[in-house]
């Protein structure tokens, strides 16, 4: 049926004092407020994922691909949860940024969970969570892209082998990551460059070192996919004596 209905907020002017034939212009039909309202119950969360290429892979815009066609899934199973984003796929590994509202993340990490479970045709391996932003101030990127890195491309490793001991941290590396990130995000900002790759093709310099993302690859105490939907669905329990939330066994301070 293709009858427009219209609610009317506060009009400016009674229906007395209005002159005829002058419409309220503070009316909206009624899909642009269900829209209003779902936009409003989005909350923006980014997730940072990093995971090994298997040997078997030979094609690696496969992920490309891959990546292409889940969004466009999503996209039409979320109507209003817009993701935005980057895909990186080095030679030997992969770095996901995904900027959308929590179900989509959700949605990505079952992706991974499930695709795990077909080692025999999956793209990844020992994939794992680096970093969740909840409601960050701002979007990264405008769209969601991908971009298929050579062996050349990005900075020289030396500086990241050079870490003192002590400094190569878990949280040393991921900080590493995070700067590259936002400095990407801050030169996205001033480009007039359309995708990230063009920028990051002009300054490979920003791109995240690929030793920085083995390492974190290599370090036990990131949680896998699994992991984390494990968490993130496992109740709470509040201590009210000690102001502490234990989650899945482990214990964080409030």
């Amino acid at each position: 049926m293709a009858t427009s209905l219209k609610v009317g907020k506060f009009a400016s002017k009674s229906w007395k004092n209005r002159e005829p034939g002058e419409e309220d212009s503070s009316t909206v039909t009624m899909f642009e407020v269900f829209g209003g309202r779902m936009r409003e119950k989005i909350v923006l969360q980014r997730l940072i994922l990093a995971a090994r290429l298997p040997r078997h892979l030979a094609d690696r815009t496969q992920l490309g691909a891959h990546y292409e066609k889940l969004n466009f899934q999503l996209s039409k199973q979320y109507t209003w949860d817009h993701m935005t984003g980057l895909l990186l796929i080095y030679p030997s590994c992969l770095l996901h940024i995904i900027e959308s509202s929590r179900e989509v993340l959700v949605s990505v990490l079952k992706d991974l969970k499930d695709m795990q479970q077909q080692p025999d045709c999956a793209l990844l391996e020992a994939p794992r969570v680096v970093f969740m932003a909840h409601n960050p101030e701002s979007r990264l990127f405008q769209q969601w892209s991908h971009k298929v890195l050579s062996a050349g491309q990005g900075p020289e490793d030396t500086g990241a082998k050079g870490l003192e001991e002590d400094e190569d941290s878990t949280e040393t590396l991921v900080c590493t990551v995070l700067t590259a990130l936002q400095r990407l995000g801050e030169r996205l900002e001033t480009s007039k460059k359309a995708l990230p790759g063009s920028v990051l093709d002009e300054t490979p310099e920003l791109i995240v070192s690929q030793d920085v993302l083995n390492k974190l690859l290599a370090r036990d105490d990131l949680l896998t996919p699994q992991q984390h939907l494990q968490t993130y669905n496992s109740p709470l329990h509040v201590s009210m004596d000690f102001g502490q939330v234990v989650r899945s066994g482990s214990l964080t301070t409030v």
